[in-house]
């Protein structure tokens, strides 16, 4: 035996193999019974199963090629012509399971199967489609079962050819009805065409245009140029001004006197008449530093000036045109340039020539990009009439010549016939399907263990009782003392009852007898110097033992643990404190003319208690005495303390035997006069709410620990190796 406190029952808390297989040894009567019950049910219905056969057949509802053409068009033809329609399997497998398919394949078996059924039929027949790994094909499987191998063959020959005559007269008619829906669209096509191609003329007329699109890329080309042309000639001006600007400074004059000058200066006459009139000028400038304006000869000099000027001014008009000269001094300056100013003068000429040619250009360039603009803004508005109108024209082209495309493919589909079921796999004579009787059985054996395991775990899912010490660590929160092995219950004719699905109590075997069984005694001599050892620091002179229910074996754990108190040389009183329904007087074959209840009722009787002797020791015994009428008054009364007192005086240990803790305040009373309280709980008996509640009625008082008894599974490792011995040397002798 291991004696453990509940301080480390988180060590082993959780539910393993060996619990499940625990519960299953404990509930073995509901899992067999379940099992067996399932066993006997599935046994004779697998015995009683008729034969079943099944028979098969395959059709190909569609062609399995594919046209090799990855860029066509799906076509109008392909929506109303089966070589090319996509079929809607999940339709098409409940039409071949409708009740008129299948009618009709009654009426052709009716002269050789009279009493067959279309519901029948119905519940016997599998459609389904075909697969070919995770690919589905294009094959439908047919599948019948019947107790006739040869009905099979003949009721699958009959569906063959209702089917295959039901996907010609579909084809037929869905492809009459194409035709006929063509035929009817052609000439609303043709005047929508007709319309199209009115409205487009007559916008392009309209507007003098073929292709916007196309146009309005040719004026935004002609724009860029223009702008490009621009941006050169504005490049150029800039040029050209700058230069303009420096010859201007050189010469310091303006390009109208440049151009005089420049004009006068390369007139060979003008310059004939320039130094005719210097040397005139010379002359005159002579005479008159001798002679007055008055002299005859200077007047004739100053009328040959005057003439010359004149001539001068003749010629120069001449020369220049438009161009006037206002003084005489003027144009003699005018005309007297060297080389160096002429070639300026020609230069500055030419830069304001090009000047304004360049600034006539760029003006020119400008009023035509304000056009082309101007032209470029109606572009969007017609570029948008015009995608509008072009692509009706083309839908409606596109759909007339679809329509004519499909009404000649489904003229020819009407030459050709359309397109058959093929049969796949034809029917055959039916295969023998069942009953398979061993894989019933072991369908049975699968789902009876299963049934029987759901009865057993939910037994004891509903099960509140406490069935192992380390169940009882877990839900009390006392110390486990120790665990008592379980000893057998024997009726009164010697024989073993055992009552698996009730808890009623079963008759106790001697007391004084069990005693002497090893197992017990080590179990109570460990459980002693357990509560020795848990209360070290003080001396327990009486105990209380009590239980949660009755019929917990608190009387014979009492009596041993006295006989294990007295072995080990302590003197030990048990006093029977139950005074409602004492036993132990009746299990040690006592008297029980006076005990505790009459010492307790007349303080003038002295205390004299019994001796029994059992393992070469003796205890000394208190029996109940008498019933009386009122047990709590008793052994809450104050003789209850004094007597209590008085026995811890004469005895080392003083344990007292009380009543169960639950419904009766009897064992609570005891207990407040004594030093420690053991509760016993029986294993596979008190639940867990009964323990919960005990413990929590015995919180206020001293409670030790608790102790488990009638462990099934229990035994002790030294007794087992000591009679192993024992044994061995038997053998030897």
């Amino acid at each position: 035996m291991t004696v453990t406190s509940n301080s480390t029952q988180g060590a082993d808390t959780d539910f393993g193999y060996g619990q499940l297989f625990a519960i299953l040894v404990r509930r073995r009567f509901w899992f067999f019974g379940v099992f067996c019950g399932i066993l006997a049910i599935a046994i004779p219905l697998s015995l009683t199963k008729t034969l079943t056969y099944r028979s098969s057949m395959q059709l190909l509802v569609e062609p399995y090629f594919k046209e090799n053409n990855q860029n066509r068009q799906p076509a109008f033809e392909d929506q109303v012509k089966d070589s090319n329609l996509e079929v809607d399997y999940a339709t098409q497998l409940n039409l071949m399971r409708s009740t008129q398919l299948l009618q009709q394949a009654v009426d052709l078996l009716h002269p050789r199967y009279p009493n067959l059924e279309v519901e029948a039929l119905k519940e016997s027949l599998t459609v389904t489609r075909k697969q070919e790994g995770k690919t589905e094909t294009k094959i439908v499987q047919v599948d019948y079962t019947s107790n006739d191998p040869v009905k099979t063959q003949n009721v699958l020959e009959a569906i063959q050819k209702v089917y295959q005559e039901f996907s010609l007269q579909q084809q037929q008619q869905r492809i009459a009805e194409g035709l006929a829906f063509i035929n009817n669209q052609l000439p609303t096509a043709r005047q929508s065409v007709s319309q199209a191609e009115q409205a487009l003329e007559q916008f392009r007329q309209t507007q003098n245009l073929i292709d916007p699109q196309q146009q309005a890329t040719t004026v935004t080309q002609r724009l860029n140029t223009i702008k490009q042309e621009r941006e050169a000639i504005n490049a150029q001006s800039q040029e050209t001004r700058a230069r303009y600007q420096e010859l201007q400074q050189q010469l310091a004059r303006s390009p109208q006197k440049a151009l005089t000058a420049s004009r006068l200066s390369e007139s060979s006459r003008y310059q004939t008449l320039l130094d005719e009139l210097q040397k005139t000028e010379l002359a005159l400038a002579e005479q008159r530093v001798r002679f007055t304006d008055a002299e005859p000869s200077v007047q004739n000099l100053l009328k040959q000036r005057q003439r010359q000027q004149e001539l001068l001014q003749a010629e120069a008009n001449r020369v220049l045109g438009e161009v006037r000269v206002e003084t005489t001094e003027s144009l003699e300056k005018a005309g007297q340039l060297g080389d160096t100013d002429l070639e300026l003068s020609r230069q500055l000429v030419e830069a304001k020539t090009s000047l304004e040619a360049l600034e006539a250009r760029d003006q020119s360039l400008a009023q035509t990009q304000q056009q082309l603009q101007g032209q470029l803004s109606r572009f969007p508005q017609l570029i948008a009439e015009y995608e509008r109108l072009q692509p009706e024209v083309q839908v409606e082209r596109n759909t007339l010549q679809k329509l004519l495309e499909a009404r000649q493919e489904l003229s020819i589909e009407i030459a050709r016939g359309g397109f058959k079921w093929q049969v796949v796999e034809a029917p055959q004579l039916g295969k023998k399907m069942g009953p398979n009787r061993k894989q019933d059985l072991m369908l049975a054996v699968v789902v009876g263990f299963f049934l029987g395991g759901m009865a057993a775990f939910g037994r004891e899912a509903l099960d509140d009782a406490v069935h192992t010490s380390d169940q009882l660590k877990q839900k009390v929160a006392l110390p486990l003392l120790g665990i008592l092995p379980q000893l057998p219950r024997l009726s009164t004719n010697g024989r073993l009852m055992h009552f698996p699905f009730s808890k009623s109590p079963t008759p106790e075997p001697e007391t004084l007898p069990m005693l002497q069984s090893l197992p017990l005694r080590e179990s109570l001599d460990l459980i002693y110097k357990h509560i020795q050892f848990l209360n070290a620091d003080a001396i327990l002179k009486s105990l209380v033992v009590t239980s949660a229910l009755p019929g917990e074996g608190k009387s014979t754990f009492v009596l041993g643990l006295a006989f294990s108190a007295a072995r080990l040389h302590q003197r030990v009183l048990l006093v029977d404190a139950d005074l409602r329904r004492p036993t132990l007087h009746q299990q040690l074959h006592l008297s029980n003319a006076q005990g505790l209840a009459t010492l307790l009722a007349d303080q003038t009787l002295e205390f004299e208690p019994q001796q029994l002797s059992l393992f070469g020791v003796e205890i000394e015994v208190l029996t109940a005495g008498p019933t009386p009428p009122d047990p709590v008054k008793l052994l809450g009364s104050r003789r209850m303390k004094q007597l209590m007192a008085t026995f811890e005086q004469r005895y080392d240990l003083v344990l007292l035997d009380t009543p169960p803790v639950l419904g009766i305040v009897d064992a609570m009373q005891a207990a407040s006069f004594c030093r420690g309280v053991v509760l016993v709980a029986r294993l596979d008996r008190v639940t867990q709410s009964e323990l919960m509640e005990a413990t929590n009625l015995l919180s206020p008082l001293n409670a030790i620990g608790v102790v488990a008894n009638g462990a099934s599974s229990y035994t002790n490792r030294y007794v087992a190796y000591a009679q192993q011995s024992k044994s061995q040397l038997l053998d030897l002798n």
